[in-house]
């Protein structure tokens, strides 16, 4: 994806370098290939989904100030807002030059309504994190159009691309969507691990003022005046005004103490289950195994 402008090649190499787990052509590739096989429209597919995501990221470092991604410098971190945004946008407009020239115009409604899904997420997320504190269902809500969508819509356009039937279709999509959920159910757990078994930073959600779903059922389940302190504390993380280390550890013991872990896996477990039943009505193959393969991996990765 070059340009003849030196400079965009530049920034566009620096994310390339740092492309991923690349789970979510992955998904159009093998949604695709369980129902009629994967064709050259599946592969473009595959191409302008992954691009949109990462758009999207680099949207999102910007919204959120975010200084690093994937275990660099953000691009604003590194150059500028303006270029992030202008980046950004370029690869959107790749995203719909690749889309027009697949002449499918299904396929063009869902990454088009994937583009608005994820865009009102993101200020779903940030009106509902102006205080902070949210409940389980706005948590939910949040996560399944930042999140779950995107993987819903690479298992239906995927699906789509190979001209699967509406049964096909849907269930596959249904399969994408909870797939989605579990993983970042994944991700917010890991934001009360210990740093070493992962090999990241945790706390991350804290330090950027959004509270997921292990902290807000903790909350719910501590009396008031506890509930309150950790509110306190974990507010103060996010403007920076106490010692992070002290903070960090007495918010995970909070969450631990509370089960807030245990009861995110149980959801997550639940969330497994769906998924499951969604790809009932394939029948067993390869293809199959390698996208229960892929939900395993969500569930139970380490970092």
């Amino acid at each position: 994806m070059h340009s003849e402008n030196a400079h965009l090649n530049e920034v566009l190499d620096y994310i390339h370098a740092k492309a991923g787990k690349q789970l979510r052509p992955i998904v159009v590739l093998l949604s695709a290939q369980l129902c009629r096989g994967v064709t050259d429209k599946t592969i473009q597919t595959a191409v302008a989904l992954e691009l949109l995501h990462n758009a999207s990221l680099v949207h999102d470092d910007v919204v959120d100030s975010s200084p690093m991604r994937r275990g660099v410098k953000s691009v604003q971190a590194k150059w500028s807002n303006k270029v992030a945004v202008l980046v950004g946008d370029y690869m959107l407009a790749r995203v719909i030059n690749t889309i027009t020239e697949i002449h499918n115009s299904q396929i063009l409604n869902i990454v088009a309504g994937l583009g608005m899904a994820l865009s009102s997420g993101e200020l779903l997320q940030l009106h509902a994190n102006s205080s902070m504190w949210i409940s389980e269902a706005q948590y939910f809500q949040i996560i399944t159009q930042k999140t779950a969508q995107l993987f819903a819509c690479c298992a239906e356009a995927g699906a789509e691309s190979s001209a699967a039937t509406m049964r096909q279709t849907t269930a596959l999509r249904e399969f994408g969507k909870q797939l989605g959920i579990c993983f970042q159910l994944k991700d917010d757990i890991f934001d009360y691990t210990d740093a070493e078994e992962i090999g990241k930073p945790t706390m991350s959600d804290i330090r950027d003022g959004k509270c997921t779903l292990p902290l807000l059922i903790s909350l719910e389940r501590a009396p008031k005046a506890e509930a309150e302190h950790i509110k306190q504390l974990a507010e103060e993380l996010y403007q920076d005004i106490t010692d992070p280390v002290n903070a960090e550890q007495e918010i995970k013991s909070f969450v631990l103490r509370y089960d807030g872990v245990r009861y995110a896996a149980a959801r997550m477990a639940e969330h497994k289950k769906s998924a499951i039943e969604a790809l009932s009505i394939f029948r067993d193959s390869r293809t199959k195994e390698a996208l229960l393969s892929l939900l395993d991996y969500a569930v139970n990765r380490d970092r």
